[in-house]
């Protein structure tokens, strides 16, 4: 969601090409890479795609790809070209075992029609359970394998001409990819690992974002109450016997610093001010920053203002990120 960002990973990758989820992200990309080729990772209502088409820029007619997951959906598209006399880009999301959605078997494909102003560009096929597979069934080598196997039946059903994009992956599996039908995987949250994304396949990475809040108050807290009720707890080690409030909170986000920092259930949590636990011997006055690891990318990074980009050891940029909407 940080134009800044996807230009720094783009050109460390020298790659243009770009997967997008929402139209007002997509728009923000196609106006920033003007040689930029997009992908859509899910599939679009016909009516998002004919206001996108109608009220964007010319590279929504030739530098998207649409995403068609079921025989209903091209015929809206082949609908849609058609009352808009031009001609669109798609691939086809096909299932390789996560069950999302999408083509389940190759003979599915084989038996369409195109309609004759909609041009096939190839598959996207999601493999995100694999990594979620239990030993007892084989794990996610064999997960992987096999997602890779069906991707290539899929591939098999289409003309030459019409496998441009043979993409699989996700963030938590396009590193464990050799071989195989694919010519090109996705790869988004792992730039920056949230800790939903702390998985064997992403070892070599580290997390790179995180959300800076300021220490309001740093306190022997006390519950509501009799007294003697948050010392009982504190004897027990129910109640933490040192704390502090944060600006903010309620985040889908971790606490990595101060060191031992983290949430009490009996105090709850708070989008004002967010209380936290702290071990005893925890240095810890208002106006410290603490710090939190996103357990999301996206989702996180859009709700707070500008990146801060730490490099040296200080802040030498703001990037700005892209608005909720």
């Amino acid at each position: 969601p940080c134009m800044p960002l996807l230009s720094h990973i783009a050109r460390a990758l020298e790659t243009n090409r770009f997967m997008t989820f929402h139209p007002p992200v997509t728009q923000a990309v196609l106006d920033g890479f003007p040689e930029g080729d997009l992908l859509y990772g899910k599939p679009m209502p016909v009516g998002a795609a004919r206001a996108a088409l109608t009220g964007g820029g010319a590279g929504w007619w030739s530098r998207v790809c649409w995403l068609i997951d079921t025989p209903e959906r091209l015929a809206d598209y082949g609908a849609l070209a058609a009352a808009l006399d031009t001609e669109l880009r798609f691939a086809f999301e096909v299932d390789v075992g996560l069950h999302r959605g999408g083509f389940s078997s190759p003979a599915e494909i084989k038996a369409l029609t195109v309609p004759e102003r909609l041009h096939c560009e190839g598959i996207m096929a999601y493999e995100a359970h694999a990594p979620e597979i239990p030993g007892l069934f084989g794990g996610a080598a064999r997960a992987l394998k096999q997602a890779s196997a069906k991707a290539a039946e899929f591939a098999a059903t289409l003309d030459p001409d019409r496998r441009r994009i043979m993409n699989i992956g996700g963030s938590k599996t396009a590193l464990l990819h050799g071989g195989g039908v694919a010519n090109e995987v996705s790869i988004g949250s792992a730039f920056v690992l949230p800790s939903d994304f702390d998985t064997p396949g992403l070892d070599g990475l580290q997390p790179a974002a995180f959300v800076a809040t300021p220490i309001l108050k740093a306190l022997d807290p006390m519950l509501p109450g009799p007294p003697s009720v948050s010392r009982a707890l504190q004897a027990l080690g129910l109640f933490p016997k040192k704390g502090c409030y944060l600006y903010g909170g309620k985040w889908m986000a971790e606490p990595v610093f101060p060191e031992g920092m983290k949430p009490n259930g009996l105090i709850g949590l708070s989008s004002n001010q967010q209380f936290m636990g702290l071990p005893a011997g925890a240095d810890v006055k208002p106006g410290d920053y603490s710090f939190l690891r996103p357990t999301q990318s996206e989702a996180v990074l859009q709700h707070f203002g500008a990146i801060a980009v730490f490099a040296g050891g200080r802040i030498g940029e703001f990037w700005p990120v892209l608005p909720t909407g």
